[in-house]
């Protein structure tokens, strides 16, 4: 059998518990600098950065700069392809009844006032800058794979509309276009259709290109509570697998996962 090399790396950056340690500290707050993380485990800076180094190779952890500093997050996406290969396939439901009490409890544990952290994926596709950012923007292939069509002309101050495709035309989230950048970056609010007293949730698409890939990195920012960081938490991984999927094969998943419709801002 054929070694996996990015599988490998994964296995073993879990393998260290102080690398363990620091995806804990990023999963209980994410987007950290190191001085942050160094402060939360309490060990020397060359040595968190040595771990930290093996983390983003693996894959597990993302680094975004801003300004002078590197700020840190969790990459959910090597754990998610484990979990659907060697865990989801034998005993989903018996496993999703026991999260399901596990976050229950976490959720009685924790203070009205803790904060919501960033969400940030990571995923790479076979296709070009202008293929990703097509696909964000064009309101027949966001249809296909997510099952809402994005509508709006995309310039900055704009309005935009999350609406479904299954006849209803039912508008679930609204939102402002605030940056735009062809082909590499968008930010957008995410509001419900019907308004919230509250600030909307704000969206940033990084697309990278590196040869003949794509790193499109998603940031969703300002969450108002633990509910939608889980919903969110489900949605972008079943969504941008099925964007990935319709660019590298031109066809969506066989099941097409719609989880995002239900946890949007």
């Amino acid at each position: 059998m054929q070694p996996e090399p990015e599988v490998d790396a994964v296995f073993k950056a879990l393998a260290d518990s102080t690398r363990r340690l620091l995806l804990d500290r990023l999963r209980e707050n994410n987007g950290q600098t190191l001085r942050e993380l160094c402060q939360r485990v309490e060990m020397a800076r060359q040595s968190v950065t040595q771990h930290l180094d093996i983390l983003e190779r693996a894959g597990l952890v993302t680094v975004l700069r801003r300004g002078r500093e590197r700020v840190h997050y969790i990459n959910p996406t090597p754990i998610h392809d484990i979990e659907q290969r060697w865990i989801s396939v034998f005993d989903r439901p018996r496993l999703d009844v026991l999260r399901a009490v596990k976050n229950q409890a976490e959720e009685y544990a924790m203070t009205a006032t803790a904060t919501v952290p960033n969400y940030v994926y990571v995923t790479y596709i076979h296709a070009s800058a202008e293929q990703v950012w097509k696909a964000l923007t064009d309101a027949d292939l966001t249809a296909q794979y997510w099952g809402h069509a994005n509508v709006s002309d995309w310039q900055p101050g704009s309005e935009w509309e999350h609406r479904r495709v299954d006849g209803s035309d039912k508008i679930d989230v609204v939102g402002k276009v605030l940056e735009v950048d062809e082909p590499r970056r968008l930010v957008l609010t995410f509001e419900d259709s019907i308004g919230a007293d509250r600030s909307p949730s704000v969206v940033t698409f990084l697309i990278e290109s590196h040869q003949d890939i794509v790193r499109l990195t998603v940031t969703h920012e300002n969450l108002p509570n633990q509910e939608m960081l889980q919903g969110i938490s489900s949605g972008w991984p079943a969504v941008l697998a099925n964007l990935k999927s319709l660019l590298e094969t031109g066809a969506v998943l066989p099941q097409a996962p719609w989880e995002m419709s239900q946890a949007h801002a």
